[in-house]
């Protein structure tokens, strides 16, 4: 298996953290930017943002969330309580010998650097947020919520949520099943108006792949890039994402006494206007106003879909450093 060479200049290390350990990825000198990833991905979906911020005069570091690639994988559902992978980010920034950082996070990795910004804002003094909008903790129970979502289809968060039914569906053809997710969500191969919509299977045994589109792979992902992403969950399995989902009323009991609180250091969004997180949580970016009263920029971008840093590197990377450029400090 090919895989492309790495900057010369990319720096691998292990930290010890609540996880167990933690495999990071760091590039530049100077103030620290924590990038943190999303569903199903690795450090290296910051491939392209690294080297940007590192030029840039930042020390930029991605890393294996928990449950990822070359860091730990507790067992259980528990440990993947958000509470824990906050710890995980305050633990690396304390590690890395900063006392703060700006956090910067993609899909999933957008709600854990919001929640870090939440709890912990002695320690992250900025927080950007790309595809998934800031919505305050509260309102119903969330399984609840999904379980009510599509009618007779069954959303995939809910399939997500029973142990060991999407790894049966996942791990037999990761390299497939990858290649059709990371497809069924980016903007030049998304499935057209009216097809079935990829985010939901049929509850009668269907599976999120018979909705994904069949042939070429997105314009921003190669096939040696796809080799990375599916030679690390070959290797790992997919129990240790799928546990985030897993989570999930965990952190609404958790998360309680922060029911409808704002983060108040100053934010970036950057959403993609063919991404689904961006239309079906157009009311929470509408909140902003209340829930992020520091929003110095929100950018949504025409023609981009879920995958935003990987689709639209140039871009993200420019309004990136634009923004870290005018923060305080």
């Amino acid at each position: 298996m090919h895989q492309p060479a790495p900057p010369a200049d990319l720096r691998h290390r292990t930290i010890e953290a609540p996880a167990g350990r933690l495999h990071l990825v760091e590039q530049g000198a100077g103030p620290l930017v924590l990038l943190v990833h999303g569903f199903p991905e690795s450090w290296y979906s910051w491939r392209r943002q690294l080297p940007a911020l590192a030029a840039a005069g930042y020390r930029a570091v991605a890393f294996d969330v928990r449950g990822y690639g070359r860091s730990s994988k507790p067992a259980g559902t528990d440990a993947y309580r958000m509470l824990d992978l906050v710890a995980d980010n305050v633990a690396l920034v304390r590690a890395l010998g900063e006392e703060t950082a700006v956090v910067v996070g993609h899909d999933w990795g957008a709600n854990i650097a919001a929640t870090s910004a939440l709890l912990h804002p002695e320690v992250f003094r900025a927080v950007g947020l790309l595809s998934v909008p800031y919505a305050p903790p509260g309102g119903p129970r969330p399984t609840d919520v999904f379980a009510r979502m599509g009618g007779d289809q069954e959303f995939y968060v809910s399939y997500f949520k029973e142990p060991g039914r999407a790894e049966a569906e996942m791990e037999p053809d990761v390299r497939g099943w990858l290649a059709g997710f990371y497809a069924a969500m980016s903007a030049d191969t998304m499935p057209a108006d009216g097809a079935p919509d990829p985010h939901f299977v049929d509850r009668d045994g269907g599976r999120l792949r018979d909705r994904f589109p069949d042939g070429r792979l997105p314009a921003w992902l190669t096939e040696d890039d796809l080799d990375v992403y599916a030679g690390e969950f070959e290797r790992t399995g997919l129990t240790g994402a799928l546990n985030r989902y897993r989570a999930m009323d965990r952190d609404w009991e958790d998360l309680a006494p922060h029911a409808g609180a704002p983060i108040e250091q100053p934010a970036l969004f950057v959403g993609g206007a063919l991404d689904a997180s961006t239309t079906w949580m157009a009311e929470a970016i509408d909140a902003f106003p209340v829930t992020l009263p520091g929003l110095t920029a929100a950018h949504v971008l025409d023609g981009c879909g879920h995958w935003i840093q990987q689709e639209r590197p140039d871009e993200v990377n420019h309004l990136l450093t634009s923004w870290l450029a005018s923060l305080p400090g």
